[in-house]
């Protein structure tokens, strides 16, 4: 496939904003979804440099949640915060009837856009990744979506070719690189042009990401630092690249520690270490350890201020 051109000097798309959190799921002594709590979460979020949010993915647990309890979420998220952000819902599922299903009711309840990740477990072919993303995008041509490519969970990798190929459908306008490496982004754009708008799916590759034609990112570390990564996204775009590097390396720490274990455990560790009665994760997925809880509670220490 021949390259597509880029535009010297073109603004590149951000169609849902610079910061999206990746929401964690609240969950109560019960073990039952939290919706007072995701409310309140959701507005302390939009009010500390997040653009956008994105319900039940990776970080809000989405394979332990029911299709209701994901609707209920997603209904009192938006009912607190309106229009004041841009809300995505993860849709993505391995099964492409049951992904169809579950963007065309993001739709209904007037999501923003849909998160779609890669098929997991199946590990398709790219005809297969292909037939399985238009069909989805078909579903609800009119909600735009971010295809989600995070190889490490779902044991396949959506190329930057087929990637190409989808974006005949107009509805197919973003994608979160988490493959952990930034070679992602200069494949997609040599194969997509400037036309995909390229979040980063890693906070430690927010800055790295944003140098070879990111967009902005979908983040775990705004839950405790969103003004600061509001503030490194938009130092880069302004061209203060002194101050973006400032910012990358003072959160750092924070980054890795957030994936010290696996996702969202150190987070809601982080969270209730802050105030936030989120609760524990639910099985398979454990609390936090102590050692793990230890860590946090240093690197937060360090980012309080004096």
């Amino acid at each position: 496939m021949a390259a597509v051109p880029l535009t010297p000097g073109a603004p590149s798309p951000a169609p849902f904003g610079r910061v999206l959190t990746a929401m964690v799921t609240p969950f109560s002594a019960s073990g039952a979804v939290d919706l007072d709590v995701a409310a309140r979460l959701a507005v302390h979020l939009v009010d500390h440099g997040s653009d956008g949010l994105v319900l039940c993915g990776t970080t809000g647990e989405s394979p332990t949640l029911s299709w209701e309890e994901q609707h209920q979420l997603f209904s009192a998220v938006k009912g607190a915060v309106g229009n004041r952000a841009q809300l995505l819902a993860g849709t993505g599922s391995n099964c492409t009837a049951e992904a169809v299903e579950a963007v065309q009711e993001a739709a209904a309840l007037g999501a923003d856009g849909a998160l779609v990740v890669v098929p997991y477990y199946n590990k398709p072919p790219q005809d297969g990744l292909e037939a399985h993303f238009r069909a989805v995008a078909l579903a609800a041509p009119e909600l735009p979506l971010m295809l989600y490519n995070i190889p490490g969970r779902t044991g396949c990798s959506l190329s930057p070719e087929t990637t190409a190929r989808l974006m005949n459908q107009p509805n197919v306008v973003s994608f979160k690189a988490a493959s952990g490496t930034t070679e992602e982004v200069s494949a997609l754009r040599a194969a997509c042009g400037d036309r995909l708008a390229i979040y980063s799916g890693d906070d430690a590759l927010t800055l790295p990401m944003l140098a070879v034609g990111a967009v902005g990112v979908v983040s775990v570390a705004s839950h405790l630092a969103g003004d600061q990564i509001q503030r490194l996204v938009q130092a880069f775009l302004a061209g203060d690249l002194a101050t973006a590097l400032a910012v990358h390396e003072q959160l750092l720490p924070l980054c890795k520690a957030l994936f010290c274990t696996t996702n969202p455990i150190p987070v809601k560790a982080a969270l209730e270490l802050s105030g936030w009665a989120v609760g524990a994760p639910r099985l398979p997925l454990l609390s936090a350890s102590n050692d793990v809880r230890d860590r946090l509670n240093s690197v937060l220490a360090a980012l309080r201020p004096t």
